[in-house]
């Protein structure tokens, strides 16, 4: 049974309409300048987002001191800052750990 699927595989493989395309590692080119151009927009909100955040924080924390609030507005600072700084290295490591 075993001698039959080997000889039938190796009729396939021999046949070059049933042969498997091997793609190259490359994107084609307009799907990398598509993807490019969506990762762009989206690394550009992100840090738009990232500094509206602090913004916002620093707005919120004056606000609570006029109050004579605590200042429980730290937590949300670094986990804004947390935020900007996962946008700002991703790309980065994505390139070292894929090259």
């Amino acid at each position: 049974m075993k001698d039959i699927l080997l000889s039938h595989s190796l009729y396939l493989a021999d046949d070059p309409a049933t042969s498997v395309p091997q793609p190259g590692r490359a994107a084609p080119g307009a799907l990398a300048d598509a993807v490019n151009l969506v990762l762009g927009i989206a690394g550009w909100a992100g840090t738009a987002a990232g500094v509206a955040g602090i913004i916002i924080t620093g707005a919120m924390m004056a606000v609570s001191m006029k109050r004579g609030e605590g200042s429980e507005h730290l937590s949300r600072l670094g986990m804004v800052l947390g935020g900007c700084v996962l946008v700002s290295t991703a790309g980065p490591t994505i390139a070292f750990v894929f090259n």
